[in-house]
């Protein structure tokens, strides 16, 4: 049998799937959500914690946050534009 993206077994042909979705939506059977191995508590503190901080940072802090991930991501590009160009 098939699995989804996450490990989740699933029909193969399009009956099949019909058939479970169908299943699921009247009750028969539970849709088992794949155990991703994340702490959901930790997930939602992540979450509440990047929103702190992105407060809690001046304009010019993230201002300079920002200018230097721009420059690092252009140089990235730059290389890997470079090494393209030398392949060819």
């Amino acid at each position: 049998m098939p699995k989804g993206p996450k490990g989740e077994k699933r029909p193969a042909d399009a009956i099949g799937a019909a058939v479970m979705v169908a299943k699921i939506a009247t009750g028969e059977i539970e849709d088992e959500a794949p155990n991703d191995g994340k702490n959901k508590a930790a997930q939602e503190l992540g979450r509440k914690g990047g929103k702190a901080r992105a407060e809690k940072l001046s304009k010019k802090r993230r201002t300079e946050i920002a200018k230097r991930a721009a420059k690092t991501r252009w140089a990235t590009q730059a290389q890997q534009a470079k090494k393209e160009h030398q392949e060819t």
